[in-house]
């Protein structure tokens, strides 16, 4: 017993020294507290010089980096730096060291983790003695691939590719700007130009950085700076040294600066350090706004267009695969790839949903169906690419957005009349109808140019139209339809013989049904908040019922043209806020029945080619724009006066296009009473006489004091056969000059040449050059057209001339010149014909020769030449007019034409000479003796297409078989 109790006293023992232990050292570790605060922190001290040195040394070179050991290294004291700031916040949240604690134990472990994060500390200060050194060289790829989709076989993709990469080879040319619609294929482009193995070897690297909605300085240069694999650690983190730190970095270097998705400008020099580009360094930028490429100062510009329906239909056929060897689901198929409107986004996501259809034709059929109407119906594959296309919608302002609905009341695809757009623009509120008319038409070229630089709209070939794709018109219809200020029944082309059922219209702001075959129109049309009213070219509609237009009291526009009506209702007296009222090619129409005077807000009349005589609009002497035809003023009994009721008018436009005599008896009291008026700002009128336009000129005040007045003149007797070709293109045409059947060259028609710039030589007599009328005079003409001129036999005479000649000439067109032998005679002094784009010659029996000697230098921007019907010319470039021609002679020629030349031999005496960089289309039609074609393996390369006869192919020489494989895939034979 005494035994276990000496053993149990010994365990007790044992126990208490321990216990006694534990707490002696946890008491010494209390004690030691603030001297382990103190030391962690020298600890941590020596190790973040330790670093900051290191840092600073791999800093100091820029071709260096921090080896991987090193920058493990720097990671771990990144991790320590955070573990040691915890404890420090744990140590000075209670006071200052010499706090006196209420917790013993809290004391104790705070002082403990301090002494062995010292250690630690020390540890990992050791671990940063490098023995194999810190830094090694950097090394950075040129280019990180992207994985590009394929653009070979889309050719407004791989054309605008193309373009870009030939601009890059040019040494002035720093900035490119791609631009087009949201889902065109821009960034395809983009990153097609990221991993083209030629751009890899053209520059040390390329950068690619997608630009955010709402871009800062700070992420585009941190994106630059992941990119270049730069370290900023013990760096200031200001943008502006972020951006020196990232030009040193390029110094040097040759750079491709690929930007993609700008949406707004971006400056250079704050994001990357420098005010110009580095020598031979590059930008490239994607936009879907044209108005940002000019704002980043793009050298040139490149718009990336619709895919073709054959491209569109490839690229569809790509992805949906098997399913279309069905030939009724193929049938299906290519109404559903055009339903797409050449959108590649949208091809993409549409030709993916439908191929989970498989070869089930019902469900084939169903999708199209409800493709077809995706404004008003959710479908699947659509809504993605919707939302995505009304990011541009969602950047306008409120009244560019109720232009661009408002342009969804046309037909897809259709022409609309820019002017004729813009009065139904004003008309309804969206420019303010206080200003005179030419403001607003100028206001809204400032809002059409915003629509068509974001590709909402686009331009067509006549310059004075715009359409909207298929694609786009189907958004807007359908957030027209989300809007309720904004309600349309929109039914234009769809072959109607009857109006639609009343819930279909009892809602609408604005009505659309053109182009139908409607005959008859309901008594009544309930629709008080009615706006506009499109019920043009319905040619079967001849009569409008009595209270038709009863409740529309709101009606802004009324589009009636090219009816059958004969006359107007009276309940047309109740819309009295009616602004633009379109009656033209109404051949039926004689009479108003209603009371016109009601029509108090009436300013855009057109009433051409109508039988309604003067007398009943007289009383509208508030209009302000007003299109009429010589029949308007009678034609038994001339009305001689009545046209002076209108003094208020800004724009007036008289067509004449009959009888001589009939208006050679009123013309002169027109005259007197138009030069009259004061507020004219835009005139289009025929002068039968010089005499008669120069009395004009002298006598109206309007003339005098306002040089900008624009003019559409014709002097002489045109008729309706003339060609319209100056009014094909835009603002120039407002103020030409047409003289038709005139003799000689009269002084007195120099002055008004002078500030012509567009100007129709026809059927002229008396002349043998253009020249003829003082090349000082011809200084600001844009577009010129002569035809039938039987003595003309050169266009310039280049003797004696020491200036530019025809310097802002864009466009000729040379038609029926039966004597003519050349161009232009004599030297080409520097200068003339810069800015020539377009070159038409056709049925010129005599002419020889197209490039007289020095003339071709001279075309640095000819884009299309046409030659027809030119009997003699057997070399379009001769080689004894163009002796020691250079290779890169027509930069910029891309479409070349050549229809009915029989004594044609070639394009050029040394067939595969010239590099032809911009050719992308050439036609040949009846041009038997011409068997080679200019190509060779190395020129021409941005060629797409070659039209002609199989025939005529077939017989062609080659000197290389391999140059005729690869040209036979573009041919198109008709």
């Amino acid at each position: 017993m005494d035994a276990a109790a000496g053993a149990l006293a010994v365990k007790a023992y044992d126990d208490g020294s321990k216990v006694v232990g534990f707490f002696q050292k946890k008491n010494d570790f209390v004690k030691d507290l603030e001297e382990n605060y103190h030391k962690l922190k020298s600890e941590l001290g020596k190790l973040q010089a330790r670093r900051d040195d290191i840092e600073a040394e791999f800093n100091r070179d820029k071709r260096m980096q921090a080896t991987r050991e090193c920058q493990d290294w720097i990671l771990r004291v990144k991790e320590m730096e955070k573990h040691v700031s915890k404890l420090e916040e744990k140590y000075n949240s209670k006071g200052k060291p010499s706090w006196k604690p209420t917790s013993w134990t809290s004391r104790s472990k705070l002082s403990e983790r301090m002494a062995k994060k010292s250690e630690e500390v020390h540890s990992l200060w050791m671990d940063g003695i490098f023995e194999r050194g810190i830094v090694v060289t950097k090394s950075v790829k040129p280019v990180e691939k992207m994985g590009a989709p394929k653009i070979e076989d889309k050719q407004s993709l791989q054309g605008a590719f193309q373009n870009t990469l030939n601009y890059l080879k040019r040494d002035k040319i720093t900035r490119i700007g791609i631009w087009g619609a949201l889902g065109i294929g821009k960034t395809a482009i983009m990153e097609n130009l990221n991993d083209n193995e030629e751009m890899a070897k053209m520059f040390d690297k390329i950068i690619w950085v997608t630009v955010s909605k709402h871009p800062s300085t700070e992420k585009l240069q941190e994106a630059i700076i992941r990119r270049l694999e730069l370290s900023v650690e013990g760096t200031s983190s200001t943008t502006e040294e972020k951006a020196q730190r990232i030009s040193k970095e390029l110094e040097g270097k040759k750079c491709l600066i690929l930007l993609d998705e700008v949406c707004q400008k971006i400056d250079l020099h704050e994001v990357m350090g420098f005010r110009s580009l580095q020598k031979d360094s590059k930008v490239v930028l994607a936009s879907r706004s044209r108005g940002i490429c000019y704002d980043m100062d793009a050298d040139e510009l490149i718009k990336v267009e619709n895919l073709s329906y054959d491209d569109a239909w490839n690229m569809f056929q790509e992805t949906v695969g098997d399913a279309l060897s069905s030939p009724s689901i193929k049938r299906i198929a290519e109404l559903v790839a055009n339903e797409c409107g050449g959108l590649p986004l949208l091809i993409d996501r549409v030709a993916r949903t439908f191929k989970k259809n498989g070869k089930n034709e019902v469900l084939w059929d169903l999708g199209l169906r409800r493709l077809q109407r995706w404004d008003s119906i959710k479908v699947e594959g659509i809504q993605e690419v919707l939302e995505f296309l009304k990011l541009c919608y969602h950047d306008l302002d409120e009244i560019k957005k109720g232009c661009f609905l408002y342009s969804a009341l046309y037909p897809e695809e259709c022409e609309i009349c820019v002017d004729y757009l813009m009065e139904c623009w004003r008309a309804e509120g969206f420019m303010d109808y206080r200003y005179e008319i030419k403001d607003a038409r100028g206001e809204g070229h400032e809002i059409l140019k915003e629509l068509t630089d974001l590709s909402l709209l686009e331009r067509t070939n006549r310059i004075k139209f715009v359409k909207m794709n298929k694609v786009l018109r189907k958004m807007a219809l359908k957030l027209s339809s989300q809007r309720n200020d904004f309600k349309l029944l929109v039914k234009p082309r769809e072959g109607l013989n009857d109006f639609p059922k009343r819930e279909e219209w009892e809602q609408a702001t604005r009505i659309s049904l053109m182009d139908n075959q409607l005959q008859t129109l309901p008594d009544t049309l309930d629709c008080c908040n009615l706006l506009t009213l499109l019920l043009q070219r319905n040619m079967f509609l001849m009569t409008i019922p009595e209270s038709f237009f009863a409740s529309m009291q709101s009606l802004r526009v009324l589009d009636l043209h090219a009816t059958a009506i004969e006359s107007l209702p009276s309940s047309l007296s109740n819309s009295i806020h009616l602004r633009g009222l379109y009656l033209n090619s109404c051949n039926h129409l004689r009479k108003f029945q209603f009371n016109i005077e009601a029509l108090v807000k009436l300013e855009a009349l057109d009433i051409r080619g109508t039988q309604i005589s003067l007398l009943e609009i007289g009383s509208l002497r508030q209009v302000r724009c007003l299109q009429m035809s010589l029949s308007n003023f009678g034609m038994e009994n001339p009305i001689e006066g009545e046209i002076s009721n209108f003094n208020s008018l800004e724009e007036l436009s008289i067509e004449v296009c009959s009888s001589k005599l009939w208006w050679d008896k009123i013309v002169d009291s027109v005259k007197k009473e138009v030069a009259a008026w004061e507020k004219l700002t835009s005139l289009r009128f025929c002068f039968p006489e010089v005499d008669c336009l120069e009395l004009f000129v002298s006598t109206s005040p309007v003339w005098k004091k306002n040089s900008c007045m624009t003019f559409q003149f014709a002097n002489g007797h045109p008729d309706s056969t003339c060609p319209q070709i100056l009014e094909s293109f835009c603002y120039q045409s407002n103020y030409s000059l047409k003289l038709v059947d005139v003799n000689g060259v009269n002084p007195r028609m120099l002055k008004q040449l002078m500030v012509t710039y567009a100007f129709g030589l026809i059927n002229h007599r008396g002349v043998s050059r253009l020249s003829d009328f003082g090349v000082q005079n011809m200084n600001r003409i844009f577009v010129c057209l002569i035809e039938g001129c039987n003595e003309m036999e050169t266009i310039i005479n280049g003797e004696g001339i020491t200036q530019g000649v025809l310097k802002c000439l864009e466009h000729l067109c040379i038609n029926n010149i039966p004597n003519l032998k050349s161009i232009w005679q004599g030297p080409v002094y520097a200068g003339s014909l810069a800015l020539l784009k377009n070159l038409t010659l056709s049925r010129c029996p005599e002419l020889k020769k197209i490039f007289s000697n020095g003339m071709i230098k001279q075309l640095p921007q000819l884009q299309h030449l046409r030659v027809e019907e030119c009997g003699q010319i057997e070399e379009i470039i001769m080689e004894s007019e163009n002796k020691g021609l250079e290779a890169n002679a027509l930069p910029s020629l891309k479409t070349l034409v050549l229809l009915n030349l029989p004594e044609l031999t070639s394009i050029i005496w040394i067939d595969d000479s010239l590099e032809w960089p911009s050719l992308q289309r050439i036609k040949v039609s009846t041009c038997d003796k011409l068997k080679r074609l200019p190509f060779n393996n190395a020129n021409a390369t941005k060629l797409r297409f070659i039209e002609g006869q199989e025939s005529w192919w077939g017989k062609l020489i080659w000197k290389d078989e391999t140059v005729k494989q690869r040209l036979q895939s573009l041919c198109i034979f008709n």
